[in-house]
Parts: structure tokens; C-alpha cells; sequence
């Protein structure tokens, strides 16, 4: 088969020479977008690159389907705008976007093949007979269907129904491809698998797609970056390590990944960081990625669980900082790690993860063993929200 360069170009959403990457390809502009009095989406702003990945994570209700429909067309902005490739679509119906969705059912017509599933859009668009069947032909060569054209869509596993929905979404070079929980229906294994095919065929194609998704590790895997939601807002925009290692909010701690999560206040602050007094750890935590705050305010230590070293032997003397005494209490075996919960004196359960990397050798850890808990003065990730 021939490489889908070979595809018309007129909507090809290839990067233009001397395009800047960087620029804002799709512009969502101060939107809002009320249900009565229901806010859905509340003044969001964000821009979207030419070309990326973009991921918009969030928890049922917290408006990223709402935030999707509206980019696709299928609701109206209450307030605000949004821009593609400088275009703005307010005055334009969804059947006139430069975009295409993909649903979470997939929506193939049951009763066509495989082929015909794929060739709609083109179809009903006139294109000419043997431009449908080439373009028809690539995209599936590219998704990895050729040869089962003929199918019907009840004769194809959930994956391979998935490629067909992709192949379809993507034969018209859509410049923008929204994606609604598009790996959900699948289970585990196949649904990591269908994420790295994904993304090559998105960078082999260089369509702009928009995922939604509540899934972590999808958006973790898929995203070049990350946009978490909660309650209509953007709550934090980066990168997966941006995300993850340096949050914004106690929100975006808390819903990305597993954390440790302490009240304290600020007891000192230094150049190299603050020293927190955490009651219910009942030591000084010290954190050397700090924010600027007074004596005295009230914070919040965040430590993921990976970050936290576990063992019998107790810190050398005099080191009263990033250390606590603790009970095991509960031990899940996970196969490529182990978590353990750990009680300290407060009550305050913690959750320390450890990688599975040996066997055999020192007796592990088992529960109701007294151990110490400790973490390095980066690990402390402090937040005033």
C-alpha cells in the first residue's frame, strides 16, 4: 500500500513550512457553557498545539466530554470562543469543521462491512469511486485491518473495532481528531497495546488529537500534555512529569497517581527550602522544592508513595527531619511491586510502594513489623491550594 501522503492534501494537516509548532493550533478562549444554571465549563482558556497529543483528564462530571462537544460543534459556547488554525468557529455547524470525533461506542453501522464503515464519510461526500477504495485502503493498511474489509463489524474483536472507528475518524484528514474515552470498551492488556498503536499511527499521520479520558495511565502513556479538569476549570496544564512530580493543587496531587498528603506550618524558611512542624507525622519534614511562603502559614506536604524509603533500621542518630516510626499493617503484592500501608503513631496510615526487582535474599517485610519510614528532602512536594 502506498503511505497516505499519497491521500489528497487540501486538508492535510501537515505542519506548513516555516509553521511554528509551538503556536496555538487550537484556541479555546474564555469559554463557558451553562446547562440552565449548571455551569459545565467555566472560563476555560487553553491552547493546543499543531500536531500533539493532548489529553484532557478528569473525573465524571468535572467537564471534558462537555469541554470535547463543544470543539466539535454539537454545543454552543454560552461565553467565549474557539479558534482552529486561526478560524473561528463560532458561526460554523459541526458538519463544516476541519474536525472529526471518534465515540466511545465505536457507532460502526452493524450492517456494513468493514470497508463501507470506512468509506461513509467519503461517500457522502461524492468522492470519486476509486479515490474512496485507495483512500479506504490505505488507512486500513495503516490501522492494521487489511485484509478483513469485508467483515462485519460483529465478526471483529473490541480492538479491531476500535481500528475501524480510527480508520474511519481519520480518512478525511480531519485537522483536529477528538477521542471520548476511545480505549474504555477494552480490557487491560489490550487496551496498553492499543495505546502505543495509537500514538504511532498519530505520529505517523501528524493529526492533532484531543483524548478525553478519566484514566491516569492512558493519559499518562498518550499524552504529550495534560490538561486536568475539575469542576468545568483547568486545574493544571503540563506535561505527564509536570502532572505528576511537580502538582499545583492539593486536587491535582491528590487525583493524579497515589499520594501522602500532611497539613503543617512553615517553621523555617532557608534558601535550600522550608522546614515544616507536621504534627501528624510528628516530625519535621523537610522540603528543598518549596514555594515561597511566611512563617507560620499553613501548607501541605505531598510525598508519593514510591518516593519513601521502608526499613528495620532506624535513622543515624540526631536525625530528626523526613524520618517516622511506623506498624505495617497491610502488604498487597502487586507482581512488579509491593505496597505496604504503614500506621504511624498519629493513626495517619502511608503508603509506601516498592519495586519487586530481586528474589530471594533479605527477608522481606512482613505485616505488623515495627520499620521506619524516610524520604529525601527533593521528595516533598510543598502546596498552598
Amino acid at each position: 500500500m502506498n503511505d497516505m501522503s499519497a491521500l489528497p492534501t487540501e486538508n492535510s494537516p501537515a505542519t506548513p513550512a516555516g509553521a511554528d509548532r509551538d503556536a496555538a493550533y487550537v484556541r479555546i478562549s474564555h469559554v463557558t457553557k451553562k446547562f440552565g444554571d449548571f455551569v459545565a465549563v467555566d472560563d476555560v482558556s487553553l491552547d493546543i498545539r499543531r500536531g500533539e497529543i493532548f489529553c484532557l483528564l478528569g473525573g465524571s462530571g468535572s467537564g471534558k466530554t462537555t469541554l470535547l462537544r463543544l470543539l466539535a460543534g454539537f454545543e454552543r459556547p454560552t461565553a467565549g470562543s474557539i479558534y482552529i488554525d486561526g478560524v473561528d468557529m463560532g458561526a460554523i455547524p459541526p458538519y463544516e469543521r476541519p474536525v472529526n470525533m471518534m465515540f466511545q461506542s465505536y457507532a460502526l453501522f452493524p450492517h456494513m462491512s468493514v470497508e463501507k464503515n470506512v468509506a461513509f464519510g467519503l461517500e457522502q461526500e461524492g468522492v470519486e469511486r476509486a479515490s474512496v477504495r485507495r483512500q479506504v485502503g490505505e488507512i486500513l493498511d495503516i490501522v492494521k485491518m487489511a485484509g478483513l474489509g469485508a467483515r462485519k463489524p460483529h465478526q471483529l474483536s473490541g480492538g479491531q473495532r476500535q481500528r475501524v472507528a480510527l480508520a474511519r475518524a481519520l480518512v478525511k484528514r480531519p485537522k483536529l481528531l477528538l477521542l471520548d474515552e476511545p480505549l474504555a470498551a477494552l480490557d487491560k492488556k489490550l487496551r496498553e497495546h492499543t495505546q502505543f498503536e495509537l500514538l504511532n499511527i498519530q505520529q505517523r499521520l501528524g493529526v492533532t488529537f484531543i483524548v478525553v479520558t478519566h484514566d491516569q495511565e492512558e493519559a499518562m502513556t498518550l499524552g504529550q500534555r495534560l490538561g486536568v479538569m475539575n469542576r468545568g476549570r483547568i486545574a493544571q496544564v503540563g506535561t505527564p512529569s509536570d502532572i505528576y512530580e511537580s502538582p499545583a493543587t492539593r486536587f491535582v496531587a491528590d487525583f493524579i497517581g497515589s499520594v501522602n498528603m500532611f497539613e503543617g506550618h512553615v517553621r523555617e524558611e532557608r534558601a535550600a527550602g522550608l522546614r515544616l512542624e507536621v504534627g501528624e507525622l510528628g516530625c519535621v519534614v523537610r522540603a528543598e522544592r518549596a514555594v515561597s511562603c511566611a512563617s507560620g502559614a499553613t501548607v501541605w506536604a505531598a510525598i508519593r508513595p514510591e518516593k519513601i524509603n521502608i526499613s528495620r533500621q532506624p535513622p543515624p542518630a540526631g536525625a530528626a527531619e523526613n524520618a517516622v516510626a511506623g506498624t505495617v499493617r497491610e502488604i498487597a503484592y502487586m507482581g512488579d511491586m509491593s505496597i505496604y500501608l504503614v500506621q504511624i503513631a498519629s493513626g495517619k496510615m502511608l503508603r509506601v510502594t516498592l519495586p519487586n526487582t530481586a528474589r530471594g535474599g533479605e527477608r522481606p517485610i512482613a505485616r505488623e513489623e515495627s520499620v521506619w519510614l524516610s524520604w529525601h528532602g527533593s521528595s516533598p512536594v510543598v502546596l498552598t491550594e
